[in-house]
């Protein structure tokens, strides 16, 4: 027989099949032979059990028959019971029960199954329940309306079983209420008995009065001195244990009287002027006090009279100059101002210096000495009152004094350093500013952004179109030809970023020859940006005769000042900065000389003025926070920060499908892009800005309401810079971050920066956060330092 092929019984047929189909014919084969099997068993074990039922009806009828037979044999006297004879007894079956004369025949035993059917019987259960079946497309409909319907009459059963609970929850609950209501009835009347019945008793004199009267009292009496309830023992305070017990003790005296007497105390009775029992206790002390003048004034000679009253005048002088000296500086001229009065006008400001002969700060701009053309353009650009960084460094700067300032974002450094320079050369001759035009400028001013070099552009030709002195700009993505050309008609003041400066330079297209002031604004963000070499190549190029001597005299007022109204001044060099990293120090080494260094408020801090809000979410719950927030109500402008440009260009085009007016700065657009971004949201043609760290640092855009932190910055130093977009020019501002756990380096930074600020508050989840409980850096340190081996020799 080939393989698959298959022998049956009946018609002895055989079919050759594939693998499968082999398989699943055998199988059926199988299960038809052991089917066969079992029905011949059951027809021979039915055979065997009539065999043996007639048998035993054969039996039982000899039987019958035999006792019969002796029964006529037997004698006449034979009434009792018929006694069976020994051929009876050997006759019956031993196995069998013995049966009495008249018993019906008796009913085959049940023979029990046997294990081999039981199995068989098992195994064709088995194999019928492997058996396929199939059902037909209307029996598998049936089917699923059967289902549901015994699902939906299930659901109702369950819906008609809660309602019957709950009827007999609310029956149950007025049975309650009604049950109350009558207890509460027959209570209230039995209370009116009881009261009626004592009234009457007490009028009758049955019970004394004051025994009701008084047993309040009586009870407490009997509570204090019978001792019924047992005083614990107090537990003894420790010496220096600081906490305090609030709850009172039950062997405190609390004084709570019981008494009637007491508890309804007799109102005093006010009578003559008012006073109590009449008499006026200060007016009696005045009495007493002129009784006792006019005693001793009697008593004293002529000589001690004039004596007291020179003591009684001196005493008066003193007293007004004190409360003369004790005046506000606000209320003092500037000759009356003493060091005591500078020391609370720099605590007020929250200003603080460094450095030896340093001026003391500006309280109005009308006491500064500058030009009163100067002072008109101040007033009608509309600077109201100086800033706290203004206030300090503007008079170093007249000084020709180097300045290193340090202070927050939005605090007004670019006219802190403009005010002076602008100063200088004002003073200078119109004719001489033409003649050396080929000289270059008088001073170069260095940004780290073209966006921050634009605005200090603007607040230039602002202050500086009035007096007549010209501003040009030299920043990427423009021109180098055209601002050539402008260089080429004359400029007193150059502003730029350090990779064009250093461009412009290397191809001659400017000299520094007349150079003599320096300005670097946001000097570590320079650094930080990797302009480093450039700002030194671009130093390199300042003249250095004009360098100021590394000693004494560069603290000498006098001596920086004798040729301060010529061009040939000594060079001053004027650094800003919001961190003073390494770098920055260095720097500061090299080109600065006896610099005055100027605090306002905490460096590197935000503003107090921010409030600053975190919400800790996931990555995919960030964009439907920022809707919630935009939802929420926004006021025009608001600046949105993220990561990377390319998220910056996808979240702008969607805010654009929702109905949001945004537009986008990054790093990756063109100059002429960038400046329309910053102008169409400074008109308000734009509400909201998508920008990148470009826009962190020293833009200023009036009236920012909102910033949002939509990717958190990867340090806090960038974070802080963030968040000075608002609240700048003393107003205040909302600073939004969300947080993921990617962000987890930067929480213990963040976290002390919401503790210390007044105005915001540290949210749970970043408080308890274990990345926020100690300083990135530390545990890995010290898990480093656990698991070092130290070998001793």
């Amino acid at each position: 027989m080939d393989n698959g092929g298959i022998n049956l019984e009946e018609g002895e047929l055989d079919v050759d099949l594939s693998d499968e189909e082999g398989c699943k014919f055998k199988h059926e084969s199988h299960i038809k032979k052991e089917e066969k099997l079992d029905k011949e068993a059951e027809v021979k074990k039915h055979k065997k059990k009539e065999k043996k039922a007639k048998k035993e009806k054969k039996h039982k009828k000899k039987k019958k028959k035999h006792r019969h037979e002796n029964k006529e044999k037997s004698s006449p006297n034979n009434d009792d019971v018929l006694q069976p004879t020994v051929n009876e007894t050997k006759l019956e079956d031993p196995g069998s029960p013995k049966k009495e004369i008249g018993d019906t025949p008796c009913v085959p035993k049940r023979v029990p199954i046997s294990l081999e059917e039981l199995i068989l019987k098992k195994k064709a259960q088995e194999a019928e329940l492997i058996k396929p079946k199939f059902i037909s497309k209307e029996e598998r409909i049936q089917q699923a309306i059967q289902r549901r319907q015994a699902e939906v009459q299930a659901q109702r059963e369950k819906q008609m079983d809660a309602f019957k609970k709950q009827t007999e929850y609310l029956e149950g609950a007025k049975d309650l209420e009604r049950k109350r209501r009558a207890e509460d009835f027959q209570e209230r009347m039995r209370q009116n008995r009881n009261f009626r019945n004592t009234s009457k008793r007490a009028a009758q004199g049955e019970v004394p009065s004051d025994k009701i009267n008084n047993s309040q009292e009586e009870q407490a009496i009997k509570e204090r001195y019978l001792g019924q309830k047992r005083l614990t023992k107090r537990r003894p305070r420790r010496l220096n244990e600081r906490k305090f017990v609030f709850d009172w003790d039950v062997a405190d005296d609390t004084s709570q009287d019981y008494n009637p007497l007491y508890k309804e105390k007799h109102q005093i009775q006010f009578f003559g002027r008012g006073h109590i029992g009449g008499i006026d206790i200060k007016q009696q002390k005045k009495e007493i006090g002129r009784f006792y003048s006019k005693l001793l004034e009697s008593r004293r000679s002529d000589t001690q009279k004039v004596q007291e009253k020179k003591r009684l005048s001196g005493v008066a002088k003193r007293e007004a100059k004190q409360k003369w000296d004790d005046r506000h500086w606000t209320e003092k001229a500037l000759d009356q101002m003493t060091e005591r009065d500078w020391r609370i006008f720099r605590e007020d400001f929250n200003i603080s210096t460094k450095g030896g002969n340093i001026p003391n700060p500006l309280r109005s701009w009308a006491e500064m000495n500058v030009a009163d053309e100067l002072k008109d353009v101040i007033k009608k650009v509309g600077y109201p009152e100086p800033t706290p960084i203004q206030r300090q460094a503007i008079p170093i700067g007249l000084q020709n004094r180097d300045i290193i300032g340090v202070a927050e974002t939005g605090s007004g450094k670019t006219a802190a350093f403009l005010i002076p320079l602008l100063n200088w050369i004002q003073r200078l001759p119109k004719l001489e500013r033409l003649e050396d035009t080929e000289q270059g400028p008088y001073a170069i001013i260095m940004a780290p952004t073209r966006e921050l070099a634009q605005q200090i552009e603007e607040e230039t030709v602002k202050f500086g179109r009035p007096l007549g002195i010209k501003t040009v700009s030299l920043i990427g993505g423009l021109s180098r030809e055209d601002q050539a050309l402008k260089l080429r008609m004359g400029a007193e003041i150059v502003i730029g970023t350090p990779g064009r400066l250093n461009d412009v330079l290397e191809n001659r297209y400017m000299v520094l020859n007349q150079c003599t002031y320096i300005v670097l604004d946001e000097a570590d963000k320079m650094i930080d940006m990797g302009f480093e070499p450039e700002v030194n190549n671009i130093l390199t190029y300042l003249p250095v005769t004009n360098e100021k001597p590394d000693n004494e005299d560069a603290e000498d007022d006098s001596k920086l000042l004798s040729n301060f109204a010529t061009k040939h001044k000594y060079r001053q060099t004027v650094m800003f900065t919001a961190t003073m990293p390494p770098a920055v120090e260095r720097l500061a080494r090299s080109y600065l000389r006896r610099p005055a260094m100027v605090y306002i408020g905490s460096a590197g801090k935000p503003t107090e003025r921010v409030e600053q809000i975190v919400y800790m979410v996931s990555e995919q719950e960030k964009r439907r926070k920022l809707l919630e927030i935009l939802a929420a109500g926004l006021d025009p402008p608001v600046i949105i920060f993220v990561n990377q440009k390319k998220g910056a260009d996808v979240l702008a085009k969607g805010l654009e499908k929702l109905g949001y007016s945004a537009v986008v700065l990054h790093g990756g657009k063109g100059q002429e892009q960038r400046e329309y971004a910053l102008a169409s949201l400074k008109s308000g043609q734009k509400e909201i800005l998508v920008a990148t760290d470009v826009a962190g640092r020293g833009i200023d855009i009036k009236d920012v309401s909102m910033v949002i932190n939509y990717d958190m910055s990867k340090t806090i130093d960038e974070y802080v810079h963030r968040i000075g977009r608002t609240g700048r020019a003393g107003k205040s501002g909302i600073a939004i971050s969300l947080l993921t756990k990617e962000d987890a380096p930067v929480f213990y930074d963040l976290k002390q920066l919401l503790i210390q600020s007044p105005v915001s508050t540290c949210p749970h989840e970043l408080a308890n956060h274990p990345d926020a409980q100690t300083k990135p850096g530390i545990l890995a340190a010290k898990k480093r330092r656990a698991e070092e081996t130290v070998y001793i020799t």
